[in-house]
């Protein structure tokens, strides 16, 4: 079975996320999709990040409500590891756990452009496919010429969680743009 990862803080999880979900299950051949929410990105400033639990329940709900279909599926691998929690680790792990299964790594061009910041990046990019969305202001063509990924034709969604987090402290209502 073919098992696309997308990893995130999903903090909030928001209509860009949900746009790459529909579409990886529109445009790809995979059998399912996995929303792998971290708890403890160690790349990420651990200030900004909500409650982990909460922010996982808000990541089930959300999927729920906006009605993906059953190939989609809401992931706490994660909050059962050690950390730090390492990319790495985690697909080492579901790949040990689920041996028959074929595991796609799914990121966005500003991923790619600081992988070689990841704890065993060349072993990523040699053991798992990489699948890369664009992100505005990234090369991503190049980017995934360099390191011999996947380059997917999904749309350009101009928005970030953390925009989104940094509106409403301002007072600014972004419910709009949330799952």
């Amino acid at each position: 079975m073919d098992v696309a990862l997308y990893f995130g803080s999903f903090n909030p999880l928001h209509i860009g996320h949900i746009s790459i979900c529909k579409y990886l299950l529109k445009a790809t051949n995979i059998d399912e999709l996995r929303l792998i929410v971290s708890p403890l990105n160690p790349l990420k400033n651990k200030s900004s990040a909500i409650n982990s639990k909460e922010r996982l329940q808000n990541v089930k709900e959300a999927v729920k409500k906006v009605t993906l279909g059953n190939r989609v599926v809401v992931s706490n691998i994660e909050y059962k590891m050690t950390p730090p929690l390492y990319t790495i680790n985690t697909l080492n792990k579901l790949r040990q756990e689920e041996p028959n299964n074929n595991f796609i790594l799914i990121i966005g061009a500003d991923n790619l452009e600081i992988i070689e910041k990841w704890h065993k990046w060349e072993e990523i990019l040699k053991e798992f496919p990489v699948w890369v969305y664009p992100r505005s202001g990234f090369n991503a063509e190049k980017l995934c010429k360099k390191y011999r990924c996947k380059l997917l034709t999904a749309p350009l969604i101009e928005i970030s969680s953390t925009q989104i987090r940094e509106a409403e402290k301002a007072g600014v209502d972004m419910s709009n743009l949330k799952a």
